[in-house]
C-alpha cells in the first residue's frame, strides 16, 4: 500500500495521509526487523518527526551494516541521508547521497542509484542549488528508465526537473 497521493510541486514532498501514516506507524510498533525499522524512518521523516527519524535511522544503519546485503545498506544510508536533509543538514545529507549514489554506479545497481540520485536533487532543490538539482534529477531519470521503474516513479522525476527548470528561470530572471 502506497501512502504517497503524490507531490507538492514546490517543496517536492511527499502528501501523504497523516493518520494513515500513524496508523501504519502504531500498527509497526517496536519491531526490529530492517524492513519495520526502515519504514517507521520514513513514516516519522514524512510526518515532520525528524528527530524520532534520525534515531531510528541510525539504528537501521547499524543493523543494516551487521545483518543486511550491500543494497540493504546503501538503502538504509540513503534514507537516513534524507532525515538529515529534513533537519537541515544539507551538506552532511549532501556527502552521504554522493558515496552511495558512487557505490550503486560503480555495481550497477540503477535502481538504487537512482533514489540515491534523485534525494541528493532534492538536497540540492532545498540549499537552492536549481542546476545541479536539474543534473541529479537527469541522471535519476535516466537511471529509472533503465531500472524499468514504475509510472509513478518516473512522474516524479519528471515533476522534479520541471521545478528545478522552474526554479531555475525564476532565479536567473530575479538577478
Amino acid at each position: 500500500m502506497s501512502y504517497i497521493s503524490g507531490y507538492d510541486p514546490d517543496t517536492l514532498r511527499e502528501k501523504v495521509n497523516a493518520s494513515q501514516c500513524r496508523e501504519r506507524l502504531e500498527e509497526i510498533g517496536d519491531q526490529r526487523s530492517l524492513p519495520a525499522l526502515l519504514e517507521r524512518v520514513w513514516l516519522l521523516k514524512v510526518l515532520d518527526r525528524a528527530d524520532e527519524a534520525l534515531v531510528i535511522s541510525e539504528q537501521s544503519v547499524r543493523v543494516a551494516r551487521m545483518a543486511g546485503t550491500r543494497k540493504d545498506l546503501l538503502r538504509a544510508r540513503i534514507l537516513h541521508a534524507t532525515v538529515l536533509q529534513a533537519r537541515g543538514a544539507y551538506a552532511a545529507a549532501d556527502q552521504e547521497l554522493t558515496t552511495c549514489a558512487e557505490e550503486a554506479d560503480g555495481q550497477g545497481w540503477a535502481g538504487i542509484g537512482a533514489f540515491a540520485y534523485q534525494h541528493r536533487g532534492k538536497v540540492n532543490y532545498d540549499a537552492g542549488d536549481f542546476e545541479a538539482a536539474r543534473k541529479d534529477f537527469k541522471r535519476a531519470l535516466f537511471l529509472r528508465q533503465e531500472s524499468g521503474a514504475t509510472e509513478d516513479q518516473l512522474e516524479s522525476t519528471l515533476l522534479a526537473i520541471d521545478a528545478a527548470d522552474r526554479r531555475r528561470a525564476a532565479a536567473s530572471v530575479a538577478s
